[in-house]
């Protein structure tokens, strides 16, 4: 698969600039990468140190994921919707998606596969079905394609953003606007690789999320959260800037001060069109009973 970018500050090596724009990579891969001949610059093969100006233009062959030996295991679902083409889970907290470096079994495509194992050949090596993911502590809804063309369909609904989803969050804090917009971009963070951060425009992705407030308690905030692009961590990265980090999350917060096990995060509801007909579709899933508990404590 060939990706392309344009640069649109100098200021940037081209390896922090490509890591900046996967932040799903680690830098040492994308390195990797640029040492194989992968990335080309203004059309000639470049080295990771090259420095960058604006204008550039950037391809760069990912090479196909190396695939997994997927095996289905028998674990229960619960499924919200499904119809020819896709099936909508109400994912508990908890659960990985899909198999990765230290989670190869009890994720949700291991489930996926158990109940549908006509999945396996459809999208990308190692993901069958999947177009979105959610973390592995936060509950709620995800899709998944149960065939090629559907795979596709959904694909592109997330690329041009019609699909609409909300998200019911958490945060320390009373926050002070009941309403408002959260746009700052998203990057990898320079010294914690595995972790997000709001990072200068030409290091990261134009990030933005939507919000309002739905509840205040005496120190923290009900809030409804709709991401308008969909950045690693974004709602918790973007809560976390305006200090008030999503209740649990020890990663971009404080200590779980209530004991919740997992950040204070739901996929709450989520609205997409139907691949067989284009009909509008929204789906919901109720907060699951620790985080319903959690709000009745406080209340």
């Amino acid at each position: 698969m060939v990706q392309h970018f344009e640069v649109q500050a100098s200021q940037s090596r081209l390896d922090r600039f490509l890591a900046a724009q996967l932040p799903e990579q680690s830098r040492a891969v994308v390195q990797r990468w640029i040492k194989e001949g992968r990335a080309m610059v203004n059309g000639r093969p470049a080295k990771a140190g090259m420095a960058l100006k604006p204008g550039d233009r950037i391809s760069l062959t990912i090479p196909e994921p190396t695939p997994t030996e997927l095996r289905p295991e028998a674990i229960p679902l619960h499924i919200l919707y499904e119809d020819a083409d896709v099936i909508a889970i109400d994912k508990p907290a908890g659960m990985v998606v899909h198999p990765a470096a230290g989670h190869q079994s009890g994720t949700l495509v291991n489930a996926v596969l158990h109940h549908f194992p006509g999945l396996e050949g459809v999208g990308e090596g190692g993901r069958p079905g999947i177009v979105h993911r959610l973390d592995k502590d936060t509950s709620g809804i995800i899709l998944v394609a149960k065939n090629a063309r559907a795979h596709r369909h959904l694909q592109a609904q997330f690329k041009n953003r019609t699909i609409h989803k909300t998200y019911l969050a958490l945060v320390h804090g009373q926050m002070k606007n009941e309403e408002g917009l959260i746009d700052a971009p998203i990057g990898r963070h320079q010294r914690h690789r595995k972790r997000m951060a709001i990072v200068p425009a030409h290091r990261g992705r134009v990030a933005q999320t939507i919000y309002q407030v739905l509840a205040y308690y005496d120190m923290n905030t009900l809030v409804a959260a709709h991401p308008l692009t969909g950045r690693t961590h974004q709602i918790r990265v973007h809560f976390a800037s305006l200090r008030h980090p999503l209740v649990g999350d020890t990663v971009y917060g404080r200590r779980d001060v209530y004991k919740l096990g997992r950040h204070f995060l739901h996929a709450h509801r989520i609205q997409f069109q139907r691949p067989a007909d284009d009909t509008s579709l929204t789906l919901e899933s109720p907060l699951p009973p620790d985080l319903q508990a959690l709000l009745a404590r406080l209340s």
